[in-house]
């Protein structure tokens, strides 16, 4: 692998300040609302005060979400009851959740396909992709007639994907069922490369420019950075204070800053998204952390800490810890809209 410490943190340069609004990195001062896991509820908190408003109850650990960009609906996979590798009765529905009325407008049930977990929507809102891990596929589902339209093969129990901005190509982070990154053509809907990920993979996001793919390394504190272009990884990061695996980098939807959590200990590293070399900020934060969402001015980042069921809030400019609240049973995503 070659490693171009010199070269990526200038195109890094390049890429954040021609970021653009992604409809997977959403944000808003509308609303606030946290997928609950534990507690099988999408969770609606007033975005200024942090207090909680309502919540809805859409079936057994929905995990992930997708918003679509005028920001109408939410589209929440429901899992099933296990976990990653140990799901004895895994779900086949997808929640559509109306944000305005704050309840379920619709369930879009993708029978024979099983365990919908990570998901991600063009930036037309009109299709979403959902992964099926104990199915290996990659649904591509119509938003207006939420009718599957394509099952794509993806070889690996995928469990988190990420969409280029363009909506050419997505990738499939394969956790430790197959150790690469598998790369699907949303023109042709197949899956068109393997990048090689040795130690598996626990999360993954795209730059907001498209040039980039971020993927957590499954069992080192360090993220593989993927070339668009060649998919290829062309550089690699290691995380400050982390001890094991990392896990769900995500980028601020202006595009300045990298964020990615680890469990043990439980820390979250801020990097500079212009520079992924530089110094790291490292904040403690609560148990288990899972997800994160950041406030349309950036300057507050929300951590949900899915192990002990609170929220760390995070004073962007400053680099702190502002303060921590009680949020559900186990909020595991969470987004301003």
């Amino acid at each position: 692998m070659t490693r171009i410490p010199f070269l990526i943190p200038l195109v890094w340069a390049l890429s954040a300040a021609a970021a653009s609004p992604n409809p997977n990195i959403p944000t808003g001062s509308a609303g606030l609302m946290m997928i609950d896991k534990i507690g099988r509820q999408v969770r609606f908190f007033d975005p200024a005060s942090l207090k909680e408003i309502s919540s809805v109850e859409v079936g057994v650990a929905p995990h992930d979400f997708a918003i679509s960009p005028d920001h109408k609906f939410a589209y929440i996979p429901v899992y099933g009851d296990g976990i990653y590798g140990r799901n004895p009765n895994p779900g086949h529905t997808i929640a559509v959740v109306d944000l305005a009325a704050r309840k379920v407008d619709g369930i879009i049930d993708i029978s024979p396909y099983r365990a919908p977990h990570g998901i991600q929507i063009d930036k037309t809102g009109a299709t979403i992709y959902v992964t099926c891990d104990l199915s290996r596929k990659v649904l591509a589902i119509d938003t207006k007639s939420r009718a599957i339209q394509a099952a794509i093969d993806t070889e690996g129990t995928g469990h988190w994907i990420a969409i280029l901005p363009d909506a050419s190509k997505l990738y499939v982070a394969n956790k430790s069922d197959r150790l690469f990154v598998s790369v699907l053509d949303l023109k042709t809907n197949k899956m068109v490369g393997k990048v090689p990920a040795p130690n598996g993979t626990q999360g993954i996001v795209a730059s907001p420019d498209g040039k980039y793919v971020i993927v957590a390394d499954n069992s080192e504190p360090r993220i593989l950075v993927i070339d668009s272009r060649t998919d290829s990884v062309v550089d690699t990061i290691a995380l400050e204070g982390g001890m094991r695996g990392a896990y769900k980098p995500y980028y601020t939807p202006d595009g300045s800053k990298l964020v990615i959590c680890s469990e043990n200990p439980a820390i979250v590293n801020v990097l500079d998204a212009k520079n992924l070399h530089a110094r790291q900020t490292v904040l403690a934060v609560g148990k288990d952390p899972m997800g994160f969402a950041a406030s349309a001015d950036g300057k507050t980042l929300l951590v949900a800490n899915h192990g002990d069921g609170t929220v760390s809030v995070v004073d962007l400019t400053a680099g702190r810890i502002a303060s921590t609240f009680k949020a559900g049973a186990g909020v595991e995503t969470l987004a301003y809209y």
